[in-house]
């Protein structure tokens, strides 16, 4: 990719706007007493908001960058996946929400604790923890290339700015901070998008029907659904419907990077409205991410993803928006790289925190230590605390060389023990006989072969079965090994478990 001057006045412009949204977060912040309101914006988030945030959430920087170059090689076929997050979306409403919504919960992990004791939220709260921060640190580093490009600076130095942004608004106002700020930049980022078809649409004489036919022309006719059933492809209508469905579950219903929105809502119809509403917002989002990669295609006529043309089809995007885009809108779309990546990373780093916080400091030194004020101040230094793990791991990734879009390794990698903790979840609710060993025991035999067969997809470890599982089918793998042993190791007790509320 070649760099493009922005000019001062355009620099100017975007320092501004990063410059308010921190401005904007002290403001939101005000009035914070304890650790409930950074961490839980006191249960009076509206529906609406929190929906917003979700999607914010989700999609990151590197959705923004990666899936528009993932349909520049595979058309709308990614979209099956986010019908599979609808579904998914549904049933952890109908399924899990209820319960997060009877008693004081505070964590995704706390119900797990309410059924099995505090080893299981302790266990179940680390594996979220050192996998979200790996997921996390890949968001991060895939928009600081784009970034570093027009700064003119190191990717690492774009990373330190990326992340410096972010925690200062999520340190001062928490939660609550966190779901305003990604509502704006969510617009600012879609409408970023937006602007980019438009232009793209607008190269052709024909609008969006030539920019179809140049692709069937250049022998990559545009399809959505891959009927194939092979379990190594990533973007088949099973592995998108089913394989997505229990992704969304696991993400979505185990994952307190999403829970912490939902427990921000006004009570379980607010939750639940939030949840569904978002499923249907990703829908239309990824349709104008993958129109803008069908059309990069015909743009650049097919040119190719390796030698001799694009490194990684990562690149495709940020080359259309620094070398072919009025600057005015280069800067806008750089605008909502930002937003992007700081919604998702704001996220990431609030979730951290309170999962720290409230499932581990809390269990082991005393409640006393995150209530009142010291609970704020508490959240506060562990929001800086994962900004440096962040930071540096994000660093190191960035020095990788990847041959696969980076939207793959991060969901992937999300993906290895998302199952799970599903299945946890699942074993609480339908194995009545299961003890917390049972639970431990089934959760960790399913990460470390979930890992293996993760690490023998990159052809790290020799593991041949890993080349023959996409990684959408992960959650669904993982849950079933954690639920399926989990309830024959329950099986050897006479009786249920004491710690469940007697039939009635």
């Amino acid at each position: 990719m070649e760099g493009i001057s922005l000019g001062l006045p355009t620099l100017i412009a975007i320092a501004m706007y990063l410059a308010g949204i921190n401005v904007l977060g002290a403001v939101l912040g005000r009035g914070q007493k304890d650790a409930k309101d950074y961490f839980l914006g006191s249960h009076a988030m509206p529906w609406w908001a929190v929906m917003a945030s979700i999607v914010a959430t989700e999609t990151s920087a590197l959705t923004f960058l990666s899936v528009p170059g993932d349909a520049y090689r595979t058309g709308f076929t990614f979209l099956q996946l986010a019908f599979g997050y609808l579904i998914g979306r549904i049933a952890v409403s109908a399924l899990l929400l209820p319960g997060y919504f009877q008693g004081e919960i505070t964590t995704a992990y706390a119900l797990l604790e309410r059924r099995f004791g505090v080893g299981a939220r302790r266990f179940t709260s680390l594996i979220f923890m050192v996998t979200r921060v790996m997921a996390a640190s890949v968001r991060l580093a895939v928009p600081a290339i784009p970034i570093a490009l027009i700064l003119g600076v190191p990717v690492w130095l774009a990373i330190l700015i990326l992340a410096a942004a972010t925690a200062l608004y999520t340190y001062v106002g928490g939660i609550k901070a966190v779901i305003w700020i990604d509502l704006i930049q969510v617009a600012v980022y879609i409408s970023g998008a937006a602007m980019a078809l438009w232009v793209l649409v607008h190269s052709f004489q024909g609008g969006f029907g030539e920019i179809l036919r140049r692709c069937a022309e250049q022998g990559r006719p545009v399809h959505l659904f891959d009927l194939s059933r092979s379990l190594s492809e990533p973007y088949t209508l099973w592995a998108g419907v089913i394989g997505g469905a229990v992704l969304a579950m696991a993400s979505h219903g185990a994952d307190q990077l999403i829970v912490q929105r939902l427990l921000a809502c006004r009570g379980l119809r607010d939750a639940q409205k939030a949840l569904v509403g978002s499923g249907a917002l990703v829908i239309l989002q990824f349709c104008l991410f993958l129109a803008v990669g069908v059309g990069l295609f015909a743009f650049y006529g097919g040119r190719a993803v390796g030698p001799g043309g694009f490194g990684t089809s990562d690149e495709i995007f940020p080359s259309f928006i620094v070398g072919h885009l009025p600057p005015f809108i280069s800067a806008y779309l750089i605008a909502g790289i930002f937003s992007a990546a700081m919604c998702s990373e704001s996220s990431a780093l609030n979730s951290l925190a309170s999962a720290l916080s409230l499932d581990i400091v809390a269990p082991l030194l005393g409640k006393k230590h995150v209530e009142g004020r010291r609970g704020l101040v508490l959240g506060k230094l562990l929001t800086l605390f994962w900004t440096i793990v962040l930071a540096g791991l994000a660093v190191g990734f960035s020095r990788l060389p990847q041959n696969v879009p980076a939207v793959q390794v991060a969901l992937g990698l999300a993906s290895v023990t998302a199952g799970g903790l599903l299945g946890a979840f699942l074993l609480a609710l339908w194995a009545r006989k299961a003890r917390q060993a049972d639970a431990l025991a089934a959760i960790g035999a399913s990460a470390v072969f979930m890992l293996f067969l993760w690490l023998g997809s990159k052809g790290w470890v020799p593991f041949a079965l890993g080349r023959k599982i996409a990684w959408p089918w992960y959650s669904l793998l993982g849950s079933t090994i954690t639920f399926s042993l989990g309830w024959v190791l329950s099986q050897r007790h006479a009786v249920e478990d004491p710690r469940l509320t007697p039939r009635a």
